[in-house]
């Protein structure tokens, strides 16, 4: 799965490691220059269940948190991608701050809408807006493939701000993304779809396990970051060598290899994109 993660890296100029969509359209190219996608049905209809039944059980509307506390709460629904010492993870020329995170995130939540409005606006921006739309677009144009996102177009978008929260997501059931399921069964498609969600994503223990730690150490050994000081030498020892480590700091070590990528390539420049990373 990393093999291409030099080319894939240097096509969305960002230092992401989960580049599932590189391969995909990658693929997909053999068959056909233009296919259509769901992208945005989770973000504009509530298909994120698992995150607001975790955020709702902490916090209840007649419970007064402050904006910090809501945000904390948001954090812990996204517990995979930040670990319990994660200011320890950076050198001296770079400072982690917590502080940066919460004020990128206040907007979503110093307002007026209910505590799921809040969390689905913060997940649009931060999932659909500024995450997966910028780096899925850079990758089709890399492959010459043209998506068509019938969801998300400005009609839809307006109906999905229009609709109440209840009408997207019931606590109750822990049922999401109502409106397309309505849709579903009354033109008779249920059969076509899992009633389970899938998730688009590898088991990164397993691929931690069986190859993608000897490749990160590869490239740790002599880590370009921690040259230049901004990543901190004893924690990535401490975990870049183990070999039972949980699946947070799975997931933070590659976003690690990611960036260790991304500098070779844009900064230190002794890296080629057509480099595989292979073992």
């Amino acid at each position: 799965f990393l093999e291409e993660l030099p080319q894939a890296i240097n096509i969305v100029k960002q230092p992401f490691w989960d580049l599932h969509w590189y391969y995909l359209v990658k693929k997909m190219k053999e068959f056909t220059p233009v296919f259509l996608s769901g992208d945005g049905g989770d973000e504009l209809f509530g298909g994120y269940t698992f995150r607001y039944n975790k955020f709702l059980r902490q916090k209840k509307d007649n419970t007064k948190f402050t904006i910090e506390e809501k945000i904390m709460l948001y954090l812990n629904c996204h517990e995979r991608d930040w670990v319990p010492d994660q200011e320890l993870i950076f050198g001296d020329v770079c400072k982690f701050n917590w502080e940066e995170i919460y004020n990128t995130l206040k907007p979503y939540f110093d307002n007026s809408l209910s505590n799921l409005n809040q969390v689905l606006l913060a997940d649009y921006n931060g999932k659909l807006l500024h995450n997966m739309q910028p780096l899925y677009s850079l990758i089709h144009k890399h492959f010459g493939v043209t998506n068509i996102t019938p969801i998300h177009n400005d009609e839809t978008i307006k109906l999905s701000c229009e609709l109440a929260a209840s009408q997207k997501y019931l606590f109750s059931t822990n049922t999401g993304k109502i409106p397309l399921v309505n849709l579903i069964e009354k033109y008779g498609l249920t059969n076509m779809i899992s009633q389970k969600k899938q998730g688009f994503s590898v088991n990164t223990v397993n691929m931690w396990n069986s190859y993608a730690q000897k490749i990160s150490l590869y490239y740790f050994e002599n880590s370009r970051l921690v040259e230049d000081k901004i990543l901190n030498p004893d924690w990535l020892e401490k975990y870049s060598q183990k070999s039972d480590l949980d699946v947070r700091y799975v997931n933070k070590l590659l976003g690690i290899l990611a960036l260790e990528i991304w500098y070779r390539i844009f900064i230190t420049k002794d890296l080629d994109s057509n480099e595989k990373l292979t073992i």
